[in-house]
């Protein structure tokens, strides 16, 4: 609803400048505003075969806390680019951030299955082994980001060297 106000809104001041340039000049304002209109046209068809736009989307909702929406979000960015591992990771952290940690280590493994020389995939991993109480995997996936230099995972595993 509010990406339709939006648009209204822009279409009305769109107009509204047409309007006021009016006339005094021989047609350019009608060729600027046609051009204007076909933008604008062509760029809300586009957003919605855009994975990214919809990438975007989840994560800006994720970082405000609302998973349920970023899920649907990522789940349209996978639709429109299944070999999009990114997204399967953040949709997973987000399954993770509901306690849903099954589907959340399931897709966040497929985000490694698509590029396994991703040490913040591992550490994602990690972190929902570790919500989820299973320290042991934790551990082995922390370890396994480590290597592939994730500093959040060398960090973490020398704080708790430094506890044992």
């Amino acid at each position: 609803m509010k990406h339709k106000s939006a648009i209204f809104g822009f279409f009305i001041g769109l107009f509204a400048m047409v309007f006021l340039v009016g006339s005094s000049s021989t047609g350019t304002a009608q060729t600027i505003s046609a051009d204007l209109i076909t933008k604008a046209s062509t760029e809300s068809i586009s957003h919605k075969n855009d994975p990214g736009y919809w990438f975007d989307k989840g994560a800006l909702c994720a970082t405000y806390g609302n998973n349920s929406a970023a899920i649907k979000y990522f789940q349209k960015a996978i639709t429109l680019d299944p070999h999009r591992s990114d997204a399967y990771f953040e949709q997973g952290i987000s399954y993770g951030q509901l306690s849903n940690f099954s589907k959340a280590v399931e897709l966040i493994n497929k985000a490694i299955e698509i590029d396994p020389r991703n040490g913040l995939y591992y550490y994602g991993r990690a972190r929902v082994y570790l919500l989820a109480g299973d320290k042991e995997k934790s551990l082995k996936d922390f370890k396994i980001a480590a290597e592939l230099d994730d500093e959040d995972a060398q960090n973490y595993l020398k704080t708790i060297a430094k506890t044992q």
